[in-house]
């Protein structure tokens, strides 16, 4: 507090705090895309933040810092099946197999190649693969 009683105001910057690490601009944008999505919550899963709903797992992040994320920020999301080869080879520079989830037909997405539109939709197109009819008729697109 300062001496008047007011709040510090912190700078905008590209990172935030969580539990003592700093958080990347693109974990941010990862939450903001899932976390709109009714009833969709975050939980902590393999040491990183997945995105669920009902307790079904239709997203997760995958940070630079780790093996998910080979030195990119990403998020994986689950897609249609024949979906997946066709965007990674179309535009690999913003798509990718992801590890374990992959085979599974999950796609691989950089944040920094794709700008909020598209990671919502892809957020979007994700979870009304694994959400309930009735949670997915409350999703605009």
């Amino acid at each position: 507090m300062h001496p008047a009683g007011e709040k510090k105001q912190r700078p905008h910057t590209e990172t935030q705090r969580h539990r003592g690490v700093v958080l990347s601009d693109s974990l941010a944008r990862a939450r903001a895309a899932c976390l709109a999505l009714p009833e969709a919550f975050e939980q902590e899963a393999w040491g990183e933040p997945t995105f669920r709903v009902r307790k079904r797992l239709f997203a997760m992040f995958a940070s630079a810092r780790t093996h998910h994320g080979g030195g990119r920020d990403g998020l994986w999301c689950a897609a249609p099946v024949g979906v997946q080869q066709m965007l990674v080879r179309a535009e690999p520079d913003k798509f990718f197999v992801p590890p374990y989830v992959g085979v599974k037909g999950w796609i691989g997405i950089y944040l920094d190649a794709v700008d909020d539109a598209e990671l919502r939709s892809l957020a979007v197109q994700s979870y009304c693969i694994l959400a309930p009819k009735k949670l997915q008729a409350l999703v605009a697109e």
